[in-house]
């Protein structure tokens, strides 16, 4: 029994499922790079010739930064020589499937299950590898994120929220703890929800104990509505002023918009000096304003990022610090 590493040059992404036109259109679109090298391994694509200093897409859920080919005989083949480069691993898989798993029962155990919120990412680096046949695998200790195979999936609660979208202010909850060593919000906190109909984001603030302040032209849930940490108050939540509704822990909003009024909304807030922290979904209305987005990411202690629960929208994360 054997096996061999072959280095590669290039980069390597993983795109958020039902993603990949979009991770595509991305790098034609934002970054100038024409895709014509692309070799496709299921939803994995490989580009020999793509430079890691080009960028990271949004649309890539994972970026295999050193990829290399294992040529191997046996699983435990492929397993071992895994485990001499460093102990966490996650697949992704989407051809030798058996073999994949039995791949994986070898390596030393990585919490691929969806997870109860609020969850904690792990710190240490998580490699990631893909067989591209039963004797081949491509993989990548080094890639652009610590979540195994970069895909936070939660426990879905299909009874209590009144709308899913109660997921993404979990996962970006999760990733602003991680990326801003920032806690999440709690009892005592303050939260500020704008467009907050029918009450999915606010829901899981509440659940954690915080105080919320709903604004919608429509009401939350009877639930919401009853609850009392919170008050509701119909109105336009992008007219109403910081100064007139004073300081909050959390700013967040999921409302649909132009991003270019959403942008305008968030300078506001935060030249007002009223909060600290904000959750914005972007959502975009056709062809992507890419110069737009990168004045979002402009704005200091701040991250974009596309989410796993994220659909045609990415989601702008911001912790003072």
């Amino acid at each position: 029994m054997s096996s061999t590493i072959e280095k590669i040059p290039g980069v390597a992404f993983l795109p958020y499922i039902d993603m990949k036109e979009l991770l595509l259109s991305e790098l034609k679109n934002r970054f100038g790079f024409s895709c014509d090298s692309a070799v496709h391994y299921g939803d994995l694509v490989y580009f020999p010739d793509y430079e890691v200093e080009t960028g990271i897409p949004y649309w890539a859920r994972c970026a295999m930064i050193e990829p290399f080919i294992v040529h191997f005989d046996s699983i435990g083949d492929a397993a071992n020589e895994l485990k001499k480069i460093q102990r966490s691993w996650a697949p992704y898989s989407y051809t030798s499937f058996r073999r994949a798993a039995l791949i994986q029962e070898k390596l030393p155990y990585v919490n691929l299950k969806p997870k109860s919120f609020p969850a904690k990412i792990p710190s240490g680096a998580t490699g990631l590898y893909t067989l591209i046949d039963d004797h081949r695998m491509i993989a990548s200790a080094l890639t652009n994120t610590t979540v195994p195979a970069g895909r936070i999936e939660f426990i879905e609660d299909h009874e209590n929220p009144p709308s899913r979208a109660y997921l993404k202010i979990q996962e970006s909850l999760s990733l602003a703890s991680h990326y801003f060593d920032v806690e999440i919000p709690g009892k005592g906190s303050r939260c500020f929800e704008a467009g907050a109909c029918p009450g999915g984001w606010t829901w899981v603030l509440v659940e954690q104990g915080a105080e919320v302040f709903a604004v919608d032209r429509a009401e939350l849930a009877p639930s919401l509505m009853k609850n009392d940490l919170v008050t509701f108050l119909a109105h336009d939540a992008f007219t109403l002023k910081p100064e007139d509704l004073g300081e909050f822990d959390w700013v967040i909003s999921d409302v649909i918009c132009y991003p270019e009024r959403l942008l305008e909304w968030i300078k506001m807030w935060l030249a007002s000096g009223k909060t600290k922290k904000m959750i914005c979904t972007i959502k975009m209305q056709g062809e992507i304003n890419w110069p737009l987005i990168a004045e979002f990411e402009s704005i200091p202690d701040s991250r974009i990022v596309h989410l796993n629960y994220n659909k045609h929208e990415l989601t702008f994360i911001h912790v003072e610090k």
